[in-house]
């Protein structure tokens, strides 16, 4: 497989991630249905890159941290990937 593909494929991979993770928080201060063909898909792409981070994050209160640690992860395992290609 041509490099350049992999390369444009993790791009767009972490640009759509990301995307997901900033969706996602705007979607928590918006009252939407859960039900809501938008959210579903939003926490679908989301929870198994947020779970995890909740799993180890201690709790501060109401404010969840998660999305911008999974900006971080996302952003961080990107640039390992590209440098290793």
């Amino acid at each position: 497989m041509d490099e350049n593909v992999i390369v444009k494929f993790v791009n767009i991979l972490a640009q759509v991630l990301s995307i997901a993770l900033l969706a996602r928080v705007i979607l928590s201060w918006v009252s939407l249905s859960p039900t809501n063909p938008l959210v579903v898909i939003v926490h679908q792409i989301t929870e198994p890159i947020l779970a995890p981070i909740r799993r180890v994050l201690p709790r501060m209160g109401t404010l969840d941290l998660s999305p911008m640690i999974g900006l971080i992860l996302v952003y961080a395992i990107k640039n390992i990937i590209l440098r290793i290609l």
